[in-house]
């Protein structure tokens, strides 16, 4: 499986690489037909406000991608969120699949 961290508007550093790739490696464990992984880091342009957004992309085999958004206050709880939103959507997908519901 292919993991790929892209910075917008922000430098991806090798901790947020390494911590975004580790998060995205345990996704596997919830579907076996997960072929690429795509977070997308960029900062939230604004006035005041200096949060961090973060974009989640699954290519799954079989199925249209899934894309997940969140929104933290800094680039580890962004990354947190988005994956527990991908996360769901593969339970739910796999639930699909075993129900027979397509």
């Amino acid at each position: 499986m292919r993991i790929d961290v892209i910075g917008r508007k922000i430098e991806v550093t090798d901790a947020i690489r390494e911590y975004a790739v580790t998060k995205a490696d345990k996704l596997t464990k919830y579907f076996d037909g997960l072929q690429q992984v795509t977070v997308t880091l960029s900062r939230v342009s604004g006035q005041s406000t200096s949060d961090f957004e973060a974009e989640l992309v699954l290519d799954v085999e079989k199925h249209k991608d899934f894309v997940s958004h969140a929104t933290g206050a800094d680039v580890y709880a962004a990354i947190d969120l988005v994956l527990e939103k991908g996360e769901r959507h593969l339970r739910e997908f796999k639930e699909q699949l075993k129900q027979g519901k397509h």
